[in-house]
């Protein structure tokens, strides 16, 4: 571990240079990458983990604890950071002082976090026995230990992200993953493997070091010792700091960031709360085995999630610093534009194989498989709200955040409410779906208002239209074999990629030699 220098203190001057240089969306799409690189092989490793999981643990209601708790861990991780990344960048694009900004937020986070664990920690029991694992408390403290490392460690990576220092951002969040994923496949797939099997030569060593009363929570295991080796090595982030408070900058930032809690908490009711819900509004019989069966097919519509991650992760900071750019709006535009085309394709690459990609899950666990397509275009629909956002974002009406996931949030404990009784997860799919569609329109209705950006609306919608087009002709032809399928599948989608380069390609050359010549 090594002390970094602090970075250079750049002139107003010097700080415009490189826009005038460098095309913003090519700006845009080098940190998209970079950031992708630790989002994308990560979760694409941890969707490896999703079969390890599944066949190891061929109960549904094994996965379904950990769905469950996942939720929990969403929820709780926006409460305990409440806006104050987002607030980051905001205050340290107007505030002289950028060190007084992150000393004033990570203070605040590690002064919240230190009240969150302490009664947590001595309430474990009883919070076990309400959410029914009255046996397991140890569930309770190595999942709080994951979300105060998760809060501690927020400003440390939004200050990476603020300064553009995304090759260090992403090589932490990759020895993250790295170290969550050994030591899970160390616990589950070696040590419970050997446990299982009493003729293994393993048996009397690995399988000695494997619980199987701690069964899934070698998991919460794992991802807490990984959150402990994440936070040593960002150790340089909180020395090289100048430690002050200034309680006039804190009180700003709260209310800059506190609607954005809102927003958070009620995203996250969108996002997860299915997967609470179904826990206690189907039959206790069947409910973690509903859960654990959602949870794992949920899991295959990763893809979308991977990229709208990479995507915000490189997106937040870039929009708020082409704020000041004559053509800001019509970069936004464009951005929107080949966003919507990337998660077109994505939805149609992922449909077009789940004949091979249903394997990555366990055979229990198959019969959710229907919800795939539903939660693909959701994601979807949640990727283009977030590109509007930036309208309230911008013009400092973060309530209207607020108002509209409340919205959303609405919707989805409407539809949930009434869907899974009847339907079960597939209520909770399609509530999902109409929760960010119906957020998206009202988004670009009210934002067209406030902050009016001329979005190509025939292309936005068109190429989702194309794709579920594209979608639903498959399953028509459906072809007997999977060989056949797979041929057929995949022809139309590279006849989704040429006509999408057909359509697209005089339209994108003449945005790069336009953004050549911006002025930021």
């Amino acid at each position: 571990m090594h002390n970094l220098p602090h970075p250079p203190t750049i002139s107003p001057t010097q700080s415009q240079r490189p826009d005038k240089k460098l095309n913003p969306l090519k700006k845009l799409a080098s940190q998209t990458a970079i950031y992708g690189l630790s989002t994308i092989v990560g979760r694409l490793l941890n969707y490896l983990l999703v079969p390890l999981l599944t066949y190891q643990f061929t109960d549904p209601r094994d996965f379904g604890v950990n769905t469950e708790f996942y939720a929990y861990i969403s929820f709780l991780n926006v409460i305990l950071t409440y806006g104050m990344e987002t607030a980051l960048f905001n205050f340290s694009v107007k505030e002289p002082d950028k060190n007084r900004v992150y000393s004033t937020a990570l203070l605040s986070l590690l002064a919240t976090t230190l009240v969150f664990v302490t009664p947590v920690a001595i309430f474990a029991d009883p919070i076990a026995e309400a959410l029914r694992y009255p046996d397991h408390a140890d569930y309770i403290l190595w999942v709080a230990l994951i979300i105060a490392l998760d809060a501690v460690a927020a400003i440390p990576f939004a200050k990476l992200r603020e300064q553009d220092r995304a090759l260090r951002f992403a090589s932490l969040k990759i020895v993250n993953i790295l170290v969550n994923i050994g030591l899970t496949v160390f616990f589950v797939g070696l040590c419970k493997s050997a446990f299982d099997d009493p003729a293994s030569s393993w048996h009397g060593t690995l399988g000695s070091l494997y619980d199987p009363q701690v069964g899934i929570g070698y998991v919460f295991i794992a991802n807490a010792i990984a959150n402990v080796v994440t936070v040593l090595l960002l150790l340089p982030e909180f020395f090289m700091v100048k430690w002050v408070f200034d309680f006039t900058l804190w009180r700003r930032m709260l209310r800059y960031g506190l609607p954005l809690l809102v927003v958070g908490l009620a995203g996250m009711v969108n996002e997860t709360l299915d997967r609470i819900l179904l826990k206690y509004l189907l039959p206790p019989e069947q409910a973690l085995e509903q859960v654990g069966i959602y949870g794992a097919c949920y899991k295959i519509s990763i893809l979308m999630t991977i990229f709208i991650q990479a995507f915000r992760y490189a997106a937040e900071p870039f929009f708020f610093a082409r704020s000041v750019a004559s053509d800001a709006k019509q970069t936004y535009a464009l951005v929107m534009n080949y966003f919507v085309i990337a998660c077109a394709f994505i939805f149609l690459a992922v449909m077009m194989n789940i004949g091979w990609i249903q394997y990555f899950v366990g055979a229990p666990y198959r019969a959710g498989l229907d919800v795939v397509p539903i939660l693909l275009l959701a994601n979807l629909f949640l990727g283009v709200y977030f590109n509007l956002s930036i309208w309230y974002k911008l013009t400092g009406k973060t309530e209207y955040g607020a108002y509209l996931t409340l919205f959303g949030a609405t919707i989805t404990l409407a539809l949930n409410w009434y869907w899974i009784q009847r339907i079960g997860y597939m209520g909770s799919a399609w509530a999902t779906l109409v929760c960010y569609g119906s957020m998206a329109v009202l988004s670009y209705a009210i934002g067209h208002k406030h902050y009016p950006v001329d979005y190509d609306l025939k292309r936005v919608l068109g190429y989702p239209g194309l794709a579920i087009a594209l979608y639903l002709l498959s399953t028509l032809i459906a072809p007997p074999s999977l060989a056949q399928s797979l041929v057929i599948n995949n022809v139309l989608l590279i006849g989704f990629l040429i006509v999408t380069f057909a359509a697209e390609r005089k339209k994108f050359r003449a945005a790069i030699g336009s953004t050549k010549g911006g002025k930021s």
